[in-house]
């Protein structure tokens, strides 16, 4: 199978949910066969809600379409390193790849912070590719922040 990334339409979420207000961060899901099965962008101030990072509604979709808790084989793109909480649930998700953006050395739970997937207690670490799209995806969460200063 060819690689295709789907980075694009993780920004575009980003982009989506900077344009409501959010911290500009998306999400998708895509199958083995490299399918898109869900994408989202944050919604935590739209839902009252501090778990509705774009990573966690993303996996509750795909999971929902699914029809299990476990994307064996699924991969999460995402435009920024998934923070402790996303960790934890990318891999009780049991997804198999992880690519991200942006590295957040403030929040980040992957290769900063946490470091969830090498902590002794962690169930399942997936393969992890950083940095893909990563001057796109920190060139518009600059732009967002520099905005609200």
């Amino acid at each position: 199978m060819e690689f295709n990334s789907h980075m694009q339409l993780a920004l575009s979420e980003a982009r989506a949910a900077g344009k409501r207000g959010e911290v500009p961060v998306g999400a998708v899901v895509v199958d083995p066969r490299g399918d898109v099965v869900a994408a989202a962008g944050n919604r935590t101030r739209e839902l009252k809600d501090p778990t509705a990072h774009a990573e966690m509604l993303a996996l509750r979709e795909a999971c929902a379409a699914r029809g299990t808790e476990r994307l064996v084989d699924h991969a999460l793109y995402v435009t920024l390193e998934p923070c402790a909480m996303c960790a934890g649930a990318i891999s009780a998700a049991r997804i198999a790849r992880l690519y991200y953006g942006a590295s957040d050395p403030k929040s980040g739970g992957v290769a900063q912070g946490a470091r969830v997937f090498s902590h002794p207690q962690c169930h399942h670490a997936p393969e992890v590719f950083d940095g893909i799209a990563a001057v796109e995806s920190e060139a518009y969460l600059r732009a967002f922040f520099a905005q609200r200063r």
